[in-house]
C-alpha cells in the first residue's frame, strides 16, 4: 500500500522522486488517539515540537493522573510555572471541560469521517484546522490531508515548486490526492533532513 502511494506521488510530481532519492523514505509517525495527544498538539501550536514535548513531559510529571478533571483542577499559576502560556492553559481547560460535559467523545472519533471529526473538534476553543489535521493524520491515519496551516509544509512547497499563494498551492496539490497525507510526511521529511534536524513525533 505504502509503495503504491509512493509510486503514485513520484509519478505525479518529480519533487517526491527527488526527496526519496536524496533522503530516503520517512518513518510515518503514529500517535495514540485521545486526550493526551490533543493536549500535546495544543502545546505544539506555533512552537517547536521539541519545546512542546519538554513542556508536556513536565506537565505529565506534575500530574501523573493525566485526565481532564485533574488538569482542570490545576491552578493557572501551576501551568505557568511549567511553561504553559495563559492562552494554551485556557485551551487545555476548554478541552477538559468539553470532555467532562460530554460535548465530545474522543473514543468515538475513529469511527467517523474526517469531516465529522473536524466539525466536532473545531467547536472546542483553541482547536483549529492545523490541530485537527495533525490529529487526523497522526492518530486516525487519514490518508488525504495537506495541512496548509503548517509553515514547514507551505515553505517547502514554495521552495520546491516556486508557488507563492496559498490558493495556488491548494489547487496545485489536488493532483496529489488521494495521498496528500503521505505527500505531507515527505515534505516534512525534506524540511527536517535539509536542516539536519531529527524529530521524534
Amino acid at each position: 500500500m505504502m509503495k503504491h502511494a509512493l509510486d503514485f506521488l513520484s509519478e505525479q510530481d518529480v519533487i517526491f522522486k527527488m526527496i526519496i532519492e536524496k533522503y530516503g523514505i520517512p518513518k510515518i509517525p503514529k500517535r495514540p488517539e485521545g486526550f493526551e495527544t490533543l493536549v500535546l498538539l495544543i502545546l505544539e501550536q506555533q512552537v517547536s515540537i521539541d519545546s512542546a514535548k519538554a513542556t508536556f513531559l513536565k506537565l505529565k510529571a506534575r500530574e501523573k493522573n493525566f485526565q481532564p478533571q485533574a488538569l482542570l483542577n490545576l491552578l493557572d499559576e501551576e501551568f505557568r510555572n511549567l511553561g504553559v502560556s495563559r492562552q494554551k492553559t485556557s485551551y487545555i481547560k476548554a478541552l477538559s471541560t468539553a470532555i467532562l460535559n460530554n460535548e465530545i467523545d474522543l473514543e468515538s472519533l475513529g469511527a467517523k469521517t474526517a469531516q465529522q471529526v473536524r466539525e466536532e473538534l473545531i467547536k472546542i476553543k483553541g482547536i483549529g484546522n492545523w490541530t485537527v489535521d495533525v490529529y487526523l493524520m497522526f492518530c486516525l491515519q487519514e490518508p488525504d490531508l495537506l495541512p496548509l496551516g503548517d509553515i514547514a509544509v507551505v515553505n517547502t512547497i514554495k521552495e520546491l515548486l516556486q508557488i507563492e499563494s496559498k490558493e495556488e498551492i491548494e489547487i496545485y496539490t489536488l493532483r496529489w490526492s488521494p495521498c496528500r497525507s503521505l505527500a505531507t510526511f515527505l515534505l516534512w521529511h525534506y524540511y527536517l533532513e535539509k536542516r539536519g534536524r531529527k524529530i521524534t513525533f
